[in-house]
């Protein structure tokens, strides 16, 4: 999948509305410069349109309808938010890529967990934990993700196959799941989703996951054990913040040489 052309007015307006998501009060300019035509030149007049026809009191309601147009303005943007927020978007995950600027591209995930970079075509970062307090003193939460060096002893290969697999299975719950992905009727259509999210790194990328199976087997079967079946070396804190108990998690590292791709679901209680 290519890179869009150059989007300054979309990826503007996106950090504009993500803002106004988070409660900042920032009117809009009277008449701000964007595209002129075109599919982006129609997306963002819809939803300049769409922002100035919310109501701004009472705040909740103004918060709440802004974040379903910051979700619908991404899902227009690009075919790979809408498999994002399709697939992914309903369960406890992280998604977010970062830029290859190392050799060891460890260093590379490390800076997409601790949201130090950002996604280098403006695309979609999928973070639950984006406004927690917890980040105020800990970047990386809820990671605590070892350093670049010990990423050997904690990721094993995968295929390209498997990791697709891995990352459907991620809209699973780790507790009380009614209906395994493998029973679902929608099942091809999650693979679709993971798919178009993968294809992003492109044929020649390369998998790693947390998995403990994926040691003895790169072409682990996802679908059969599901989640609940699937043990992990730990890039979760230990630590019980703000309420939450992370017990479990499964990661997956997609690596190209342009981008480093992170996709993980969390355990919590």
């Amino acid at each position: 999948m290519s890179p869009p052309a150059a989007q300054p007015a979309l990826d503007l307006l996106d950090a504009h509305l993500e803002a106004l998501w988070d409660g900042a009060d920032l009117p809009l300019p009277a008449d701000p410069a964007g595209p002129a035509e075109g599919r982006e030149g129609e997306l963002f007049r819809w939803t300049l349109g769409r922002l100035r026809s919310i109501p701004r009191e009472p705040e909740d309601a103004y918060r709440r309808e802004i974040g379903g147009l910051v979700e619908e303005f991404r899902s227009r943007r690009c075919p790979w938010n809408a498999a994002a927020l399709r697939l992914l978007n309903d369960s406890y995950t992280f998604v977010g890529t970062g830029p290859r600027r190392h050799e060891d591209w460890a260093h590379d995930a490390l800076a997409v967990l601790h949201r130090s970079v950002p996604d280098p075509r403006g695309w979609l970062r999928l973070d639950w934990n984006r406004t927690d307090t917890a980040r105020h003193t800990d970047t990386a939460y809820p990671f605590t993700p070892p350093t670049a060096s010990e990423f050997p002893a904690r990721l094993h290969p995968l295929t390209a196959d498997a990791a697709v697999a891995a990352v459907a299975i991620m809209t699973e719950e780790w507790q009380a799941e009614p209906a395994p992905l493998r029973s679902r009727p929608d099942r091809a259509a999650a693979l679709a989703d993971a798919r178009t999210l993968l294809s992003r790194y492109g044929p020649a990328a390369r998998y790693w996951t947390n998995a403990t199976a994926a040691a003895a087997d790169p072409s682990r079967d996802f679908i059969t054990a599901g989640l609940r079946g699937t043990l992990s070396h730990s890039f979760v804190t230990s630590e019980y913040v703000n309420g939450l108990n992370l017990f479990d998690d499964l990661g997956l590292i997609a690596v190209s040489d342009a981008e480093v791709g992170v996709f993980w679901s969390f355990g919590a209680y």
